[in-house]
C-alpha cells in the first residue's frame, strides 16, 4: 500500500519589494531607504572596509508599493474610517483571482467582463471574498513608461464588485481605475459601498486556474492613516511538499 504524499500549504506572495526609487503613484511621497546607524558605528570601528546597516531609515508614503486604501481616502464624508478601525476580518478572507489578461493599455473592465471570467474560471463570488483582477500589466509594465496607463475598473464594474458584498478587490495596477476616466469615482463608489482594493499586487498569474484560496493582507495599524503597505499572501491548503505554482513570462524592469 503506497501512502499518501506529504499535505501542507502553499504560499504565493503577492507583494512588491520596496525600495529607493521605485514607481509610485504621481504625485505621492518618493519611497528612501537609507542607513540610519551602522553596526559599525555601535561596535565603534571606523576602519572597516564593509559598512553594514543596524538600523535602516523608510522615508514612503501609506499608499507605498502593494499597499490596501482606508475608506477615509476614498473621500472626505468618509475621513473617520481609517486604516486603524477597519476590522481584521476585511483583510483575512477567502479569495478567487479572475483572468482579465486579455485587457490591454487603458482598457476599461466591465461588468460583463467579470462574468465572463467568473464563468470561464468556473468560480462565484461568495460574501466577504477578496477577488483579484489579473492583467499581467506588473510583468508587461513595470518600470516602463506604460506603467501608469494599465487597465481599470470602470464605475459601473466598481458598483457590481460592491454589490457582490465583498470585502475587497485587488489589482496589479497603481489605481483600481484608469487614471482620469474612472479612477476618482472607483474610489467614491468603494467608500459607499463600504468595501476597499489593493493596488500594486504581484505573481497574480501564479493564482489563475487554481481555485479558491485564503487571502490575507494586513495592513500596519497607522492611527488615522489612509492606507497601509501590506505583504500579501494567498494560501493554497493540502497541496503536495514541494510543489510549487507555475512560472514563466518576462521579468519586469526594475525601476530605480
Amino acid at each position: 500500500m503506497v501512502s499518501n504524499p506529504e499535505r501542507t500549504a502553499q504560499i504565493v506572495d503577492l507583494s512588491q519589494e520596496i525600495f529607493s526609487g521605485m514607481p509610485v503613484f504621481p504625485g505621492l511621497p518618493e519611497v528612501a531607504v537609507t542607513m540610519h546607524v551602522s553596526h559599525e558605528e555601535w561596535d565603534g570601528i571606523i576602519d572597516s572596509d564593509v559598512v553594514s546597516p543596524a538600523v535602516n531609515r523608510l522615508v514612503l508614503g501609506e499608499h507605498t508599493g502593494t499597499h490596501v486604501d482606508a475608506i477615509n481616502h476614498m473621500a472626505r464624508q468618509y475621513r473617520g474610517q481609517s486604516i486603524d478601525t477597519m476590522p481584521l476580518t476585511m483583510f483575512y478572507t477567502e479569495g478567487i483571482c479572475l483572468d482579465l489578461s486579455h485587457k490591454g493599455l487603458r482598457d476599461l473592465i466591465e461588468p460583463a467582463d467579470l462574468e465572463r471570467a467568473l464563468s470561464e474560471a468556473g468560480l462565484e463570488i461568495k460574501q466577504g471574498d477578496t477577488v483579484l483582477l489579473y492583467t499581467d500589466h506588473y510583468r508587461r509594465a513595470f518600470g516602463t513608461d506604460d506603467w501608469h496607463n494599465g487597465p481599470g475598473i470602470s464605475i459601473d464594474a466598481a458598483r457590481w464588485l460592491g454589490e457582490q458584498r465583498i470585502a475587497a478587490f485587488g489589482v496589479e495596477t497603481a489605481s483600481p481605475g484608469v487614471r482620469h476616466v474612472s479612477n476618482k469615482e472607483v474610489h467614491h463608489v468603494c467608500g459607499e459601498l463600504g468595501f476597499t482594493h489593493y493596488e500594486n499586487m504581484v505573481n497574480l498569474y501564479q493564482l489563475i486556474g487554481r481555485g479558491r484560496f485564503r487571502f490575507i493582507g494586513l495592513p500596519l495599524k497607522i492611527r488615522g492613516g489612509t492606507g497601509s503597505p501590506v505583504r500579501a499572501i494567498a494560501v493554497f491548503e493540502g497541496c503536495e511538499a514541494g510543489s510549487r505554482p507555475a512560472e514563466g513570462g518576462p521579468t519586469p524592469a526594475r525601476a530605480g
